[in-house]
């Protein structure tokens, strides 16, 4: 598989960020699973890199060409397109990808994930969507969905199950490959209807 991953580069969160960035990069590499993250060599991103390349895995970053100029790109991945802006980066990471896997992170992160979740609402994008929940970090996120969205009908109940959120590594291959089918057909489910 293809596995696209939305990571931070924050290198200033808990420690135990990076770390299963690092983990879930060296389980994806062994399990024989390309990773097409952001590019980033800094935080949770270069953790997620570091770990999948140290033990042989393939790893594309995907990096607008301004970040580049910063100095954030990883300089050691296995393929480095550069793209115009962060647009054309979150279409790319997406376009073949067999799975995403959100890992904690800020804006950036979110706006990957809300954009896959919403393509996925829609039929355009079909697959599996896992939330990493390192420290809890999704817990209120997924109640926020929960209660508020999809409790006062701004989504329908239906949607609900377009994502799935893990407590481990170990378990985001599991739970990719158990997640409900999902496909075209979800454009039936995207208005929501009356209870």
């Amino acid at each position: 598989m293809r596995i696209c991953i939305y990571a931070a580069a924050s290198a200033h969160s808990h420690r135990d960020y990076r770390a299963d960035a690092h983990a879930l990069g060296t389980t994806l590499a062994r399990a024989g699973h390309a990773i097409v993250y952001g590019g980033g060599a800094v935080g949770s991103m270069g953790a997620l890199a570091d770990g999948a390349l140290s033990v042989g895995g393939e790893v594309i970053g995907v990096i607008p060409r301004f970040m580049v100029e910063l100095e954030l790109a990883h300089a050691s991945l296995s393929a480095l397109p550069l793209v115009e802006d962060m647009r054309e980066r979150k279409h790319r990471l997406l376009t073949g990808s067999d799975a995403v896997v959100a890992l904690p992170g800020g804006c950036g992160t979110l706006e990957e994930l809300f954009e896959a979740i919403t393509l996925k609402q829609l039929g355009i994008y079909h697959r599996p969507i896992v939330l990493l929940n390192t420290r809890g970090y999704w817990t209120p996120w997924a109640d926020f969905m929960r209660t508020q969205v999809i409790g006062e009908n701004f989504m329908n109940e239906v949607h609900g199950a377009m994502w799935t959120l893990v407590d481990t590594v170990d378990d985001v291959l599991p739970a990719i490959a158990n997640a409900p089918p999902w496909d075209a057909s979800a454009i039936g489910h995207a208005v929501v209807r009356a209870r």
